[in-house]
């Protein structure tokens, strides 16, 4: 058996670009074939949390990180021009018409190709997300299993 070359991401930023980035570069590095991870922590896991409210039984502290962050891929602001909410909107106009996939087609394309979503643990505890709250299909591991996919890969990327 041949193998397969390896890339890593780590996705520590919340912000749409960044995430969009990722997911293209994860989806092309799986289009050529490599074992794809993204490992998502801090306010990336924010780009896996379901649009829906989910019923959790959380601490005040816990509640009130849910309530700040925003919930999935569609309410990711930008990390520069994000006008009170406007730039992701034009963002996503002009990406519809490039006939450009969104974020959301995007995690969906990349679980189509057998890209690993690792959600970071440790990450999870500090901002009170449990695995009801995210979306479906994903793993859940730390800091060492990340490291042992990154230990492995020519191409490893933090965003």
């Amino acid at each position: 058996m041949e193998n397969k070359e390896k890339t890593t991401i780590v996705l520590f930023s919340g912000e749409l670009d960044k995430a969009i980035a990722a997911f293209i570069i994860a989806n092309g590095a799986a289009a050529y074939d490599h074992d794809v991870t993204i490992f998502f922590t801090f306010w990336g896991l924010n780009t896996l949390r379901k649009d829906e409210v989910v019923t959790t039984q959380k601490g005040f502290l816990e509640k009130a990180f849910g309530w700040m962050m925003p919930r999935g891929a569609n309410k990711l602001g930008l990390s520069k021009m994000n006008f009170a909410g406007i730039g992701p909107q034009m963002i996503k106009h002009v990406m519809k018409k490039h006939n450009a996939l969104s974020l959301p087609q995007l995690i969906e394309l990349a679980q189509e190709q057998g890209v690993k979503l690792v959600a970071c643990t440790m990450t999870m505890d500090l901002l009170g997300l449990q695995q009801e709250e995210l979306l479906d299909g994903l793993e859940y591991a730390g800091v060492a299993a990340y490291l042992g996919d990154a230990s492995n890969a020519k191409v490893n990327l933090f965003i």
